[in-house]
């Protein structure tokens, strides 16, 4: 058994824009319940920024409510929010779960550094519950010690918290481990945690956002991973 350099011994992966390219079931499913709700309905070219941040979030802007933040609504702003993801997951959990192509060069990937003798973990603010579904459905789930997703009400969705949720459940040791994600939020929850961090530039993250965030290592093919890490 062998391991790269840089003393990692664990690699987590986000799954939305970095395993997979979710664009079509997000997007779709996004329009779905704004149209429900009698909201403005974007093109789906210009939701591509609600992929990967918590899905209140994204609705919080997509409906007015506004803020980085969901802390000091109002009850009946969180109503409207959570009746949003409602009927996000009504079309999603039916339709859009499998709207969905894994990215070239992954299962390349996460086969080579299991057969190296890394640890993979999944770690996506998506439900574990749908998050589980695709990973199996695209044959990866043998690669994968466990996937870590949020609860269906939120919790965890945050992933500076799903990260230290990870870290304790599985008695890793963070300066052991790299998260691999396309979004800013990603690299944070991983520095939160005194973990290095890889941003990949095939998802929905520009190069200027992942590389604000500072990232031990910025890729633009799989491939670069397996050769930062020495595989």
């Amino acid at each position: 058994m062998t391991r790269g350099a840089k003393g990692i011994d664990t690699v987590l992966f986000d799954l939305d824009g970095t395993l997979t390219d979710p664009f079509v079931g997000i997007t779709r499913s996004i329009q779905y319940a704004l149209e429900k709700l009698g909201a403005p309905v974007p093109a789906a070219e210009e939701l591509g920024w609600c992929i990967g941040p918590p899905l209140w979030e994204s609705f919080a802007v997509l409906l007015g409510q506004d803020g980085e933040t969901l802390d000091g609504e109002s009850g009946e702003d969180k109503a409207l929010l959570d009746r949003a993801v409602a009927l996000y997951r009504e079309r999603y959990t039916s339709v859009g779960l499998y709207e969905n192509e894994l990215i070239a060069g992954i299962a390349p990937l996460v086969e080579a550094l299991t057969g190296a003798g890394f640890t993979l973990y999944v770690a996506t603010s998506k439900p574990h519950a749908y998050a589980g579904k695709i990973v199996e459905h695209f044959g990866l789930m043998p690669q994968f010690r466990k996937v870590y997703g949020s609860e269906l009400d939120g919790t965890r969705s945050a992933k500076a918290e799903l990260i230290a949720h990870l870290i304790e459940q599985e008695a890793r040791d963070a300066a052991r481990c790299v998260m691999i994600g396309d979004r800013k939020h990603d690299l944070v929850g991983a520095h939160a945690n005194d973990m290095r961090a890889i941003g990949v530039t095939w998802g929905y993250g520009s190069l200027e956002e992942l590389a604000a965030e500072h990232p031990a290592f910025i890729a633009r093919l799989p491939d670069e991973i397996r050769a930062w890490l020495s595989v």
